[in-house]
């Protein structure tokens, strides 16, 4: 074998093997260190994303190293869009949506070698949310789409009283502002006016606050602080509960996803294969979202 002299106090001799292995141990260290971050099984999981999914997560997360003291999960939000980007660029194991992975994004992933997996874990429904001094008690899906587009303006047009409409929700990143952009908005753009927030308890505090407002939020968000609003359909006014949303019936039903990679880490599957055992289940009902299958 063809060795090369390297000249130092101790005149060693190195193999061009191992010149290449140390150099191959250097490209791991300088480079590789984010991929191999994410699917290293080391224990630790990161997760990220939606801010709808975001208190079940904490609560299942903290559930499971109460009983599994080796394995350590950290749960932020930031919106379905920004916890898919991390799982592509590797900051997370696990990203948290309420709205199906975009085609873009697919391509996305698959340019930096990662491969997403879909895990739906819940049902849900997005609730239409207004101050408890509004006399409003049901919205039609038509009207809705007119209050958030413009055409209509003030309370009155909808029987209640006579005030300017705030439109509230959630930014761009959003899956909820997604989903009732494709459910509610179809082709019609939002209104030029349309007050966004970056989180959904910062959308029911805003209307919490304001007599005018109306927003929408994951039905799990629901408090006394606002009121929701009934969807009127066929003469019939269909609320978000857990029922309704498990059948079909409310219209503003969807479903909440965890993304991972194909080739992510053990510690991770785990804790998903935990969140969909009947013990995980148990937890997304008692946490005011819809079971996968009703107990």
């Amino acid at each position: 074998m063809k060795t090369f002299k390297i000249k130092n106090k101790n005149h060693a001799k190195i193999s061009t093997t191992q010149i290449t292995a140390l150099l191959a141990i250097l490209l791991l260290t300088f480079f590789g260190a984010g991929c191999l971050g994410q699917n290293t099984d080391d224990g630790t999981i990161a997760v990220s994303g939606s801010t709808s999914v975001l208190p079940l997560a904490q609560t299942l997360s903290e559930n499971y190293m109460r009983e599994n003291t080796d394995v350590i999960i950290s749960v932020k939000g930031g919106g379905s869009g920004t916890g898919i980007a991390e799982l592509i660029d590797g900051s997370n194991n696990i990203a948290m949506s309420s709205r199906e992975i975009k085609d873009s994004e697919i391509s996305n992933a698959g340019a930096k070698g990662i491969n997403p997996v879909e895990h739906e874990i819940a049902k849900d429904g997005i609730a239409v949310i207004i101050h408890p001094s509004n006399p409003v008690p049901a919205l039609t899906l038509d009207q809705l789409q007119k209050i958030y587009s413009g055409e209509i303006k003030n309370w009155k047009e909808v029987g209640g009283e006579d005030a300017e409409i705030a439109a509230i929700a959630r930014d761009s990143s959003s899956g909820t502002q997604e989903f009732f952009k494709e459910a509610v908005m179809g082709e019609i753009s939002f209104r030029n006016d349309l007050i966004t927030q970056s989180a959904t308890g910062a959308v029911t505090q805003e209307v919490s606050q304001n007599p005018k407002a109306v927003g929408f939020i994951g039905a799990a968000y629901q408090n006394n602080a606002v009121k929701t609003v009934g969807i009127e359909s066929g003469g019939t006014t269909v609320t978000p509960t857990e029922e309704n949303i498990l059948n079909g019936k409310y219209p503003l039903s969807r479903s909440l996803y965890l993304y991972t990679d194909k080739n992510t880490k053990t510690a991770a599957s785990e804790f998903i294969e935990y969140i969909l055992s009947a013990d995980g289940q148990k937890v997304v009902s008692e946490m005011g979202y819809a079971p996968l299958k009703k107990a």
